[in-house]
């Protein structure tokens, strides 16, 4: 890797990331035959799962593992109440053994392994460690272990999204996106793959390069996408990392917005007429999670709007890695970047990002 102060840092983020990604497939492609419900609401009636959990409790142990418990601050989305109940000790069991199977196969992504099975009570930890509030000063981890749960269980798109903040400022970001392919041709036969699913056997990923990494350092003014490890092949740095730029489109009439798929998470008709009124003609590209980020970064789409209900407030988990991805991908050096982010996110705010 190139020698810079985040260099360790950045090495083992994009490793995480990638073992991560490689848990939730296992666990995506698993929740159809399962025997046990997978899935839990929380209070907000969103969906969480075993991958959630498990990759939280993975990211967590590994961070912790290189980086030394005391000196991680982790900001993540997810707690251990729902494990906890009464009712979730299928559940919980499951978590357990999915994080196992995913650190045991470590030394496949170049890292540790435990040196024996991590107990339910140390896996508990490592997902409640998870729960630093963030701050304007020192370091601080943020992690948003599955983006787009929603996308997930319906065998969609959906993100696994790592960043680094540096007193109040994003240094690092890693996006994980195991459903987007590699290639800007086969996003058409990708959306459909959750209905082929259940009408016929999909193409290997070998053959549709499905899955990608997207990463990259603040103020480097590169950012790079590798694909997913697959099969018994064995992650080498840098694993055919290819620069990625956002699209040089300036036309409107030219150019392809990015919203969420749901109706609860933005006013699409809202969306609609803006888009409309500024000179957008093309259909938008409606999709779960920070692959909003990931289709920017790599030019697929020039625009991502978002116009939540009132009162909503966004947490830094759901933008950081996206964020500096996209702006170092150049969209910091062109005009599309105001509707990216036209109030940039407030990190220093702890949890929720704030408007500067």
């Amino acid at each position: 890797m190139e020698d810079d102060k985040y260099a360790k840092e950045l090495d083992v983020a994009v490793r995480a990331v990638h073992m991560a990604c490689a848990l939730c497939q296992r666990v995506q492609e698993g929740l159809v035959s399962a025997s046990i419900d997978q899935v839990k609401s929380k209070d907000d009636d969103s969906p969480v799962t075993i991958a959630d959990w498990s990759v939280q409790a993975t990211v967590s142990w590994i961070l912790s593992e290189f980086f030394g418990n005391q000196n991680v601050s982790i900001i993540a989305e997810e707690d251990v109440q729902a494990l906890s109940e009464a009712d979730s000790v299928g559940l919980l069991q499951a978590v357990v053994n999915t994080v196992n199977e995913c650190l045991a196969g470590a030394p496949k992504y170049g890292l540790k392994s435990p040196s024996e099975a991590l107990t339910t009570s140390q896996i508990l930890e490592a997902i409640s460690q998870c729960n630093s509030v963030g701050g304007p000063k020192g370091r601080h981890w943020v992690l948003d272990p599955v983006d787009g749960t929603l996308g997930f269980v319906r065998g969609d798109q959906y993100a696994v999204a790592l960043a680094l903040i540096e007193d109040g400022k994003v240094v690092i970001g890693v996006l994980g996106c195991p459903n987007y392919p590699m290639k800007k041709e086969l996003l058409n036969y990708h959306y459909q793959y959750h209905e082929a699913m259940s009408k016929s056997s999909p193409p290997s990923p070998d053959i549709w390069e499905r899955g990608c990494v997207m990463y990259a350092r603040k103020d480097s003014g590169h950012a790079w996408m590798q694909p997913h490890i697959h099969g018994d092949k064995k992650f080498e740095w840098p694993n055919s990392a290819k620069l990625i730029r956002v699209s040089s489109i300036d036309d409107p009439a030219l150019a392809t917005s990015c919203e969420p798929v749901e109706r609860a998470n933005s006013n699409h008709s809202f969306t609609e007429g803006l888009a409309h009124s500024v000179g957008l003609r093309k259909k938008p590209m409606r999709v779960y999670s920070m692959v909003k980020y990931a289709a920017i970064a790599r030019g697929d789409a020039e625009l991502f709007m978002k116009f939540a209900r009132a009162g909503y407030k966004e947490k830094i988990w759901d933008h950081a890695a996206g964020v500096v991805i996209v702006e170092e991908a150049g969209a910091g050096t062109l005009l599309v970047y105001e509707a990216i982010c036209t109030i940039p996110i407030d990190c220093c705010g702890g949890i929720f990002g704030e408007d500067k």
